[in-house]
């Protein structure tokens, strides 16, 4: 069980291993320098907030620049967007990290629930992966894939065990959207076809040709862009003219009643109908792919209803095109059931493509496919000069390792079920909680004004939120097409006992917001 907090000098604090983390803006605390400072109030009206899980790890002392510099520097030389999609009014000033812990410059403590964007996947700065890095920074910095190196081979030998057939040949790449992009290439290449699907609300990246993939606005820019590439209706089952409470893969349901027959979902149906209609309207005959993430990401972890992909597939393939799993954010035993997320949707694509997790924040991608559609690419020469650099084939082979050896796949499914089972109490409690969902540890919790109307809760209402569970020691993400959803996905290493202390900040914060209306 979590201990309530204790009382020091009139003041209430949570006191971790590390220091204080949560005091009265009249309490002080000790910075690991030895230089005591002034600590903001960061757990506004908390009676019964249980003290933050214990850490024995001791953060190294900050000493570098201040955060106002960091921040002028932010403003007047970095990418300005940085400051548009900074996510906090108070901006995080992070400075270290181990396993699901965050510190800040002023040794404030974090639990990290949204994993660099569901990156961090076995932890930050894991012992063994770390031990990986440092071994292969010492050997080989850099060779291009144009020698043949032991690194490349182990790593790509790895991966491949874990994919079915004949899904065997891998393109390591920098990132997702360059994986995206490369994919979406080798699709026309081999289909000799043109025109690729996604859903309304995806996200497959930031790169000009991803870019056509991603069905969002506020990543659009207003020039020409993804030539060829086309959405159809997103079949989530809350916010979409059908679905309810028992089609979706995931231990919670949604609450809108269910029509279906025990038998057969409907409300497949019907959006399988939708993308009909897109193929008779909007595209060729023939077309070259559909993209689709097992569970959106970006998008607010929205589930499709059960066997939508396994029809979407088999249509697609009736028109020429190939079938591409964008596993950047469901992949490496995030989904806990299974490996890949496309194995719940008893479903194997032609392409998949992963990054994010791949290797715990280093930068990597990959793109798997099959003997055929690789002897199609060969028709030119590809060739990416840090794709499959030893490092990061070093860091990523230890990762697939430390993902068997830690058994995260089985925490996700384990803690992640417990949080959103837990989630769902809330839901009933709180109008504004209209839906929770999603599997293992990619969570999403949308929020709306009311659950008879599920109008998106509006961006102040949602801030308000997020900084309180923010100031109250916990890093969540938002996402969903109005940014209407919290976004849950720590590192694939948290504990019960994390997810109890989150869990107790995300009833506070909607007490809180509850009491402010």
């Amino acid at each position: 069980m979590l201990k309530v907090l204790s009382r020091v000098h009139g003041s209430r604090v949570a006191r971790g291993a590390d220091g204080w983390n949560g005091i009265d803006s009249t309490a002080r605390f000790h910075r690991p320098s030895g230089v005591l400072c002034q600590k903001s109030a960061v757990q506004p009206n908390v009676p019964d907030l249980p003290e933050m899980p214990r850490c024995d790890f001791k953060p190294q002392p900050y000493q570098g620049m201040s955060a106002a510099q960091m921040l002028h520097i932010r403003q007047q030389n970095c990418n300005p967007m940085t400051m548009k999609v900074t996510s906090y009014k108070k901006p995080v000033f992070v400075q270290q990290g181990h396993m699901q812990w965050l510190w800040d410059v002023d040794g404030k403590r974090y639990l990290d629930l949204f994993a660099g964007v569901a990156t961090v996947s076995v932890g930050h700065c894991h012992p063994k992966v770390t031990e990986a890095a440092e071994k292969q920074l010492r050997q080989l910095w850099h060779t291009t894939n144009i020698y043949v190196y032991p690194t490349i081979h182990e790593y790509v030998e790895k991966l491949v065990a874990l994919l079915p057939e004949p899904l065997k040949v891998v393109y390591i790449t920098n990132s997702g959207s360059e994986a995206n992009d490369l994919a979406m290439l080798m699709a026309r290449l081999h289909t000799g076809n043109f025109d690729i699907l996604t859903f309304r609300g995806s996200y497959h990246g930031g790169s000009p040709q991803s870019l056509g993939l991603t069905s969002n606005s506020s990543y659009k820019y207003p020039v020409a862009g993804g030539l060829g590439c086309h959405n159809t209706m997103c079949p989530d089952v809350f916010r979409g003219p059908w679905g309810g409470d028992h089609c979706r893969d995931s231990p919670i349901q949604t609450y809108r009643p269910c029509s279906c027959p025990a038998d057969r979902c409907l409300a497949t149906d019907m959006y399988i109908n939708q993308l009909k209609e897109v193929f008779a309207t909007s595209v060729p005959s023939r077309i070259a792919a559909f993209f689709g993430e097992p569970i959106q990401g970006v998008g607010g972890a929205v589930q499709y209803p059960k066997d939508y992909l396994k029809e979407a597939y088999k249509l697609v393939r009736e028109r020429g095109g190939v079938c591409i799993a964008d596993e950047v954010q469901t992949g490496f035993g995030r989904t806990g059931t299974h490996y890949w997320g496309f194995q719940g949707h008893d479903v194997i694509p032609d392409m998949v493509t992963m990054a994010k997790g791949i290797a715990n924040g280093f930068p990597m991608g990959a793109v798997v496919t099959t003997p055929e559609i690789a002897s199609s690419f060969g028709k030119g020469v590809h060739f990416n000069t840090f794709g499959g650099n030893p490092v990061a084939c070093a860091i990523g082979s230890s990762v697939l390792d430390v993902i068997e050896e830690d058994g995260t796949q089985e925490i996700s499914l384990r803690v992640g079920t417990y949080i959103m089972e837990e989630l769902a109490k809330m839901r009933e409690k709180y109008e504004v909680i209209g839906d929770v969902r999603g599997k293992g540890l990619m969570i999403g919790i949308e929020m709306v004004k009311d659950k008879a109307s599920r109008d998106p809760l509006p961006p102040a209402d949602m801030a308000e939120i997020f900084e309180d569970v923010r100031d109250m020691g916990v890093l969540i993400g938002k996402g969903g097409v109005y940014g209407q959803t919290f976004r849950v996905k720590p590192p694939m290493c948290i504990t019960k006992e994390d997810a109890d202390y989150f869990l107790a900040v995300f009833n506070q914060a909607m007490i809180n917001y509850t009491e402010r209306r």
